[in-house]
């Protein structure tokens, strides 16, 4: 695995090619807001995400003002959203204790903008960066790992591989993933529409745009789904079985674990079917090491992953208004991947176009397709 050394100059200026005089701002997230004062937080060594952000991004930028030009570095903190691409908060909190709104006094008045969060704040600021023209990426959960593997490597080849996995997969007719646990077997059969494969490649040149970094993946909204797959709930590690139909869940059963928690979900699907909604395929392109964060290891080769919920920030037509309650508009990641659902096996993930199948993923390894395609 090659993989270079962090270097902070070249990611900014490989992913967003800034311009002399660009105003740049990171923003963290923080579970005590006030605690963003006077940089208390640093004193909190659970806060990993919130550190990296400080020491490594906002002091590297202070830092290389001769390689990186910005005509002003910012910081600012929020309140979490408590959910994964939840809106923003309206306010945001200064270091020097000014509380200010996040449109009107901050957004409107930056080219570039760095989000590393606790939760993803990729669709809210997509949203956002479209109205606005600003340009940025989401790093929510960045820790260790990632910071010297994900974000370490060189942009513009993640994108050349990226690239070549999509034109080799798009205008597909549908996906089906056979999933087995407990001695049972499961398909979901994802249908694609022949639409174009999307790609997350890290280049984030043009105003209006949002990276997820670390990137590397493909991926696609479905335009329909059905069958049903095994889930590993996060609360606990139940695992439960997703019945689906006309593209979204409708019904949760137990496999092996707490029946509370499957209940839980089912009265979610049942109560706000937004929810249950499948808006996202998605197959991870780079060859990393496990991060133990799905910002990372849903981009690794091998790695799958569906999600429920909101998909407007893909292009799909689910936002935030679709759903009965605001605080159940989510993007939920579901990622299939060896160290994360070791008790689900991925016996197979089959493309199908132009009246072929190709086999992609076996058994969480990536097929000789794949390889020819994208290492």
């Amino acid at each position: 695995m090659n993989i270079p050394e962090f270097d902070l100059v070249r990611l900014i200026n490989t992913i967003f090619r800034p311009e002399p005089g660009e105003r740049i701002a990171v923003f963290i997230d923080l579970p005590k807001l006030q605690d963003v004062r006077g940089w208390k937080f640093l004193d909190d060594q659970e806060l990993t995400t919130q550190r990296i952000a400080y020491e490594v991004f906002y002091q590297g930028l202070l830092n290389h003002k001769t390689e990186l030009p910005f005509a002003s570095v910012g910081f600012y903190a929020y309140e979490p959203t408590g959910g994964s691409n939840l809106d923003l908060p309206e306010t945001v909190l200064t270091p020097d204790g000014r509380t200010l709104n996040l449109v009107k006094d901050v957004l409107s008045h930056l080219d570039l903008v760095l989000y590393l969060s606790t939760y993803s704040a990729t669709a809210p600021l997509t949203a956002l960066a479209k109205k606005i023209a600003f340009r940025g990426a989401t790093m929510h959960g960045c820790n260790e790992t990632i910071l010297r593997s994900g974000l370490a490597k060189n942009y513009d080849e993640v994108s050349a591989k990226a690239e070549r996995f999509r034109k080799a997969l798009t205008r597909s007719d549908d996906a089906v993933v056979e999933f087995e646990t407990l001695g049972q077997k499961y398909r979901l059969t994802l249908e694609l529409g022949r639409q174009e494969a999307q790609k997350s490649h890290g280049l984030c040149r043009t105003p209006g745009e949002i990276a997820n970094l670390p990137a590397g993946e493909i991926y696609w909204v479905p335009t329909g789904a059905r069958g049903q797959f095994p889930m590993k709930l996060k609360e606990d590690g139940t695992l439960a079985l997703m019945e689906v139909a006309e593209g979204r869940i409708f019904k949760a059963t137990l496999l092996h674990g707490n029946q509370a928690s499957v209940d839980r979900a089912q009265a979610l699907f049942q109560s706000d079917p937004a929810t249950g909604s499948i808006g996202e395929l998605g197959i991870g392109t780079q060859v990393l090491p496990f991060a133990n964060a799905d910002i990372q290891d849903e981009k690794i080769l091998g790695t799958m992953h569906v999600a429920t919920g909101r998909d407007d920030h893909l292009g799909g037509p689910i936002d935030a208004s679709k759903f009965k309650n605001p605080r159940n508009a989510t993007h939920e990641d579901i990622l299939f991947a060896p160290h994360k659902t070791p008790e689900i096996k991925l016996n197979g993930l089959w493309m199908h176009k132009d009246s072929q199948e190709v086999l992609l993923i076996q058994d969480y390894q990536p097929t000789d397709f794949v390889k020819r395609v994208a290492i």
